[in-house]
């Protein structure tokens, strides 16, 4: 069999994003993985479809010793393997295992963009952050984009080419479990009552990392001037507070007693059933694969116009789209969908049937091996 190997910073994005992938790329294609096992989250990750898995500390952050000290090693993992594919994802780890596959000399080099980190820089580090994106699709023979609004961008900002990318579909790396994210009445009766919020509770969610850049504190500003309006609405926080977040909302004098900080989960399905609406108010962002997951539990949305957004969401028939970075804007949207029953209703029904007809991961798999096919079966 032909072997693919996949290569990322961190094991997590295995486990969320690529366990599909590998369950059906197995039947086809010897698989392997390589990831940095020291990372926090998933310290001893295995998969029964793997191959094998590789550690190499390869780190988010730039380390220009233990960077290059990776470099050398996936390098020589490499030759020693001789893979017939190699697939990377997220900045660093592109960067080493491309340019890697490159000086071991892999015929198929394919990296995935997921975001741009420069989107939201300023100045000679925003040229260099770009100069590094160029490296990796110079040394690559092919570029999958999560998205076609993101391939757009970086079209326009001569990263890419139409020539040399694709997005798959209509965009995400793995699509989703449309049975495990659904509306569910009971797991939302439960959930509200285990979180002390009684039914006539109008809650808002916001699920991902916290930092400056997912926009949260243009949220939790906007919801501020709610709260002054209507004592019943409530705002839940999900996900790893990476920037102090709660203690800057308390610095700028905001009560707790509605914002709550729910700290991490490892069962996004469950928590999107606590909330009448999901809010998502990223300053970048490559594909709101959160969107998507709220829109399959039937939640009407509300998000920023960035532009790697533009595909999770039907703007008036699925959710609102708000300015990015202006809290006024994000506040209308919400006031606009807590005041309207049947608007809320329309967008949540009709987001789910968007999700069902685009984002299933049975059929993102499926385009996968469709492509991995054609590279590889020739």
């Amino acid at each position: 069999m032909k072997k693919i190997v996949f290569v990322v910073s961190t094991p997590y994005t295995a486990k969320a994003f690529l366990e599909n992938h590998f369950e059906k790329l197995s039947q086809f294609y010897e698989i392997h993985l390589v990831a940095n096992l020291n990372e926090k989250e998933l310290s001893n990750y295995s998969h029964p479809k793997l191959a094998s898995v590789q550690h190499i500390q390869i780190e988010r952050k730039i380390t220009i010793v233990n960077d290059v000290k990776a470099l050398w090693k996936t390098t020589k993992y490499f030759k020693k393997n001789q893979f017939d594919l190699v697939i990377c994802f997220t900045p660093k780890a592109g960067l080493i295992g491309i340019t890697a596959s490159w000086l071991a000399g892999i015929k198929n080099r394919i990296h995935f963009f997921t975001g741009q980190v420069w989107h939201t820089k300023k100045g000679l580090f925003k040229v260099f952050l770009k100069l590094l994106d160029k490296i990796v699709v110079a040394f690559s023979t092919k570029i999958i984009v999560d998205g076609k609004p993101q391939q757009d961008y970086l079209i326009a900002n001569k990263i890419i080419t139409q020539h040399n990318s694709i997005t798959l579909g209509k965009g995400t790396i793995s699509g989703i479990d449309v049975t495990k994210f659904s509306p569910k009445l009971d797991i939302r009766l439960q959930q509200r009552e285990g979180l002390g919020y009684l039914e006539a509770d109008f809650v808002f969610l916001f699920l991902g990392r916290l930092n400056k850049d997912k926009g949260i504190l243009d949220l939790v500003k906007a919801f501020g001037k709610l709260q002054d309006k209507y004592n019943d609405v409530k705002l839940l926080l999900v996900g790893p507070d990476e920037e102090e977040i709660e203690s800057k909302v308390k610095e700028l004098g905001y009560s707790l007693d509605s914002i709550r900080f729910y700290g991490n989960t490892n069962e996004p399905e469950t928590i999107f059933q606590v909330a009448d609406v999901f809010c998502l108010p990223s300053h970048r962002e490559a594909f709101g694969l959160s969107i998507i997951e709220g829109s399959a539990c039937g939640l009407p949305i509300i998000c920023s116009d960035t532009y790697g957004l533009n595909d999770s969401i039907v703007n008036e028939v699925t959710g609102i789209r708000h300015i990015t970075h202006d809290s006024e804007s994000i506040f209308k949207a919400m006031e606009t969908l807590y005041s309207n029953e049947d608007k809320r209703t329309s967008f949540g029904k009709n987001g789910r049937i968007y999700v069902l007809e685009n984002f299933s991961k049975e059929a993102i798999t499926s385009l996968w091996v469709t492509y991995f096919q054609s590279i590889l079966n020739k």
